[in-house]
């Protein structure tokens, strides 16, 4: 019950994301979402069949559960600022999610322990795991647009070669790294609840 619950959490809480990416562009000049019909919380706007259906089914034997919503598309060239526009656009996503992460996570400390405790520590986790993942700064994570705004010109090539292989070293990462997120991840879960479940 709870790895369902997990995964239905994750899904919403990437479509929310994703929506936020869509809310920050519309913000800042872009409303490139919006005329696309994506500046919506409605989950079929949002559901990929791979990313939001199959990758989390496919991941539940390993432990790791990891899902994500359709991209929402932006153009960074309507952006009014040109440099730290598409940052922000970019943080939005993960923002969203440290909020929800930080809301859950004060109901948790405030209600009394029962049944729906584990549920919304499940939320705080999964809105973290969103949040501190997307931070990785790897392409074509959000991240990697913070990266990007402090490479120094004379490192182009290194843009260039994350642009072009980003999802291969992403995969690898995932594969042979993703263990060291754990303990950020559980950091900031418990930073969130207050010190831990209370189940």
């Amino acid at each position: 019950m709870d790895t369902v619950f997990l995964i239905f959490v994750i899904v919403f809480s990437a479509i929310i994301h994703e929506y936020s990416h869509g809310w920050m562009a519309n913000q800042l000049g872009d409303p490139t979402a919006k005329y696309a019909g994506r500046l919506t919380l409605n989950p079929l706007k949002h559901i990929d069949p791979i990313g939001s259906i199959l990758l989390p089914l496919l991941l539940i034997p390993t432990g790791f559960l990891f899902a994500y919503a359709k991209p929402v598309p932006y153009n960074p060239y309507n952006l009014k600022d040109q440099k730290w526009g598409p940052v922000k656009v970019a943080f939005a996503g993960p923002l969203a999610n440290f909020f929800l992460a930080f809301i859950f996570g004060i109901t948790l400390q405030l209600v009394p322990a029962g049944p729906m405790t584990s549920f919304f520590y499940i939320i705080v986790y999964a809105n973290v795991l969103l949040g501190v993942f997307n931070l990785v700064p790897i392409p074509p994570l959000d991240g990697s647009k913070l990266l990007f705004a402090f490479l120094p010109s004379n490192a182009m090539r290194v843009r260039q070669v994350l642009q072009q292989y980003g999802f291969l070293i992403l995969i690898v990462f995932i594969m042979s790294f993703s263990s060291i997120l754990s303990p950020v991840i559980q950091f900031f879960v418990n930073l969130f609840v207050g010190g831990g479940p209370r189940f």
